[in-house]
């Protein structure tokens, strides 16, 4: 798992953070303005689709109209799989699943159809581990 990490963090400039919403409580608001105080751009998905950090949010992937790199999923494990199919449907190089959300049929299907994938972590607290230098 540790050159996944590696590959994405290292070549996945903008990420898509699923769950990403204002609520400065939740985890994905810091990991997002983690991820952009490294360069990263993000973009956050929210059924709200309400602008965090500065960056316009979409209620879908779908909704994105530019590349995304990598989704970033700050949702229950139940509900990643489908997004990590969303993932695969909008052309994304590599999906994230953070920390506490698992899906090995999903994890399957993602690498089986070429994306890179990472359950279960955290970029912000790997990237002093295997992150590219600043």
């Amino acid at each position: 798992m540790d050159e996944a990490i590696r590959k994405i963090l290292a070549e996945c400039e903008t990420w898509a953070v699923v769950g990403l919403s204002n609520d400065t409580s939740r985890a994905a608001y810091g990991v997002a303005r983690f991820l952009q105080g490294h360069g990263k751009r993000i973009v956050p998905v929210h059924p709200s689709a309400e602008t965090v950090h500065g960056e316009q949010g979409y209620a879908t992937l779908a909704d994105i109209p530019f590349p995304v790199d990598c989704v970033d999923v700050f949702v229950r494990s139940e509900l990643a799989g489908d997004i990590a199919d969303q993932a695969v449907g909008i052309n994304a190089k590599a999906v994230w699943f953070q920390l506490d959300v698992v899906d090995q049929d999903a994890y399957a299907r993602t690498t089986a159809a070429g994306l890179t994938m990472v359950m279960d972590r955290c970029p912000a607290i790997e990237w002093g581990r295997l992150g590219p230098a600043s």
